[in-house]
């Protein structure tokens, strides 16, 4: 069995790749561009983004289905359709899977078909998941939280009892174990604000009481492996801009430039997410996974937020940015660790390369969802490409594509449809995904006038018409899952 000792070891594994491999979502954006690093790696995507136009895009036929209330309901769903199967068999060989999101069923559903999941089990993965259990294994790591306590809060007493105990003041933000960005946060200053969001809290058996501080959001992606914890670059967030996401706290894109972050900061990140990957080894966890940092503007101290111990939204960020041309993607490093295949990497050569600034370059990605309370159905969308913006803000589609390494320049940007003709356009409804070169936010970190344009021409390629009574029962909530 061969060894992989170095980096063109692994790209040259990952080059002749004959193990069928899927990557198995609503759509293929958190691993876009990863089949062009892995031969015989193929999406199997509930929605098509590329009119069938993406030679290793599956998308299988649509059937009647349950109402999905999650991405594992879709996984699931498409786990036990024909189509799928039936690609899946005529491919052949001892096919292996990864997922954004997966639970027991989802393995159960693997394991019928023969199927090995590339990821730690989903039982330990949501363990690890739960923000409660995120503070305490970066205790046990050494990497510190915002100042916080972890209690029941049945009324609002109990929740003030619990943070003069931590002496954390009353000024609060509180966090229930899951949920999505913008939906399970909630600021707490007073007895109307508790009382607001009780229903939320309340029936938690236990949530996460946190000092409010005045912060900026960052994120970084890493991989826990035998040989050690690899870390990706220090990613800036886009969070809860109106013209981008209906949600307040709602992550809405990223962006990744050499002066994003000082030096110091930089270092402090990259140290926090190496020791506890390590502590998540020691868990039991190893593979893929993103922490999210809280940096103080008062004081620029660098707190843990969340772990996501997954690909996530930031993964087409950081497996598309400089280290990963120079070397090789993140993902990759997770392939290998459940490949099977014998291989020891130098972790602390390949930390240090990266942690250099010219292994950081300057992109951007915008998630644009509905922000109108109206429900509507699509009657024409802006296909999946590469579209170019005029001297006067106005966008217009230029060619197809499917590599986002295709932008020229930062007059274009690499569009990914979600929301496509004959779908609901409600409230929350990821739209699509905006990937451009260059900066989107100012420095004062509002969105720039650039990314204004953006927003605002990919918006005016929708049409819609009004919903028919029949079409009115069938619409989605505002504030559905979301699926990226």
């Amino acid at each position: 069995m061969q060894t992989v000792r170095n980096v063109s070891d692994l790209r040259n594994v990952m080059h002749r790749n004959e193990q069928p491999i899927y990557f198995i979502s609503a759509t293929n954006f958190n691993l876009l561009g990863i089949d062009q690093w892995v031969r015989n790696l193929k999406f199997i995507s509930y929605i098509d983004c590329f009119d069938g136009r993406h030679p290793n895009v599956f998308v299988p036929s649509k059937q009647a289905h349950d109402e999905f209330e999650s991405i594992e309901d879709i996984n699931n769903h498409m786990l036990q359709h024909k189509d799928v199967i039936d690609h899946v068999k005529k491919r052949g060989g001892k096919a292996a899977a990864t997922f954004l999101m997966f639970d027991e069923e989802t393995e159960g559903l693997c394991d019928e078909l023969g199927i090995d999941v590339w990821f730690p089990q989903a039982k330990l993965r949501q363990r690890c998941d739960n923000k409660m259990e995120t503070v305490r294994i970066g205790n046990k790591a050494g990497v510190a939280s915002v100042p916080n306590a972890l209690a029941k809060a049945s009324s609002y007493d109990e929740l003030i009892k619990a943070a003069d105990k931590a002496r954390i003041g009353r000024d609060l933000v509180v966090q229930s174990a899951f949920g999505d960005s913008g939906h399970t946060t909630f600021f707490i200053a007073n007895e109307q604000d508790f009382n607001r969001h009780a229903r939320d809290i309340t029936g938690e058996k236990e949530v996460k009481i946190m000092k409010r501080i005045k912060c900026r959001g960052a994120t970084m992606e890493a991989c826990a492996t035998k040989s050690g914890t690899l870390v990706g670059p220090l990613l800036t967030e886009v969070v809860g801009r109106k013209e981008l996401t209906p949600y307040k706290g709602g992550w809405c894109g990223n962006e990744i430039f050499p002066g994003a972050f000082t030096e110091k900061v930089r270092n402090k990140a990259r140290d926090m997410a190496f020791r506890f990957g390590n502590r998540l080894i020691k868990e039991g966890y190893r593979g893929y996974f993103d922490l999210d940092f809280l940096i103080d503007e008062t004081d620029g101290e660098v707190y843990l937020g969340e772990l996501n111990p997954r690909i996530c939204g930031a993964s087409s960020m950081t497996n598309h940015a400089a280290f990963a041309y120079a070397d090789a993607p993140l993902f990759l490093f997770h392939l290998l660790e459940f490949s099977g295949l014998k291989y020891k990497i130098d972790v602390e050569e390949l930390n240090a390369r990266w942690a250099k600034r010219e292994f950081i370059d300057s992109w951007s990605q915008l998630v644009i969802k509905a922000t109108d309370e109206v429900v509507d159905i699509v009657t024409h969308a802006p296909p999946t490409g590469v579209y170019r913006m005029a001297s006067d803000g106005s966008v217009s589609y230029d060619r197809f594509d499917y590599n986002r390494q295709a932008i020229e320049s930062e007059r274009e940007a690499f569009f990914l449809r979600i929301t496509g003709p004959g779908d609901y356009r409600y409230e929350g409804a990821d739209l699509g995904i905006l990937i451009t070169r260059g900066r989107v936010m100012s420095d004062d970190f509002d969105l720039n006038d650039r990314a204004r344009d953006w927003i605002k021409g990919i918006k005016k390629l929708y049409a819609a018409k009004p919903l028919t009574e029949v079409q009115r029962e069938e619409a989605p909530a505002p504030g559905s899952f979301k699926i990226l």
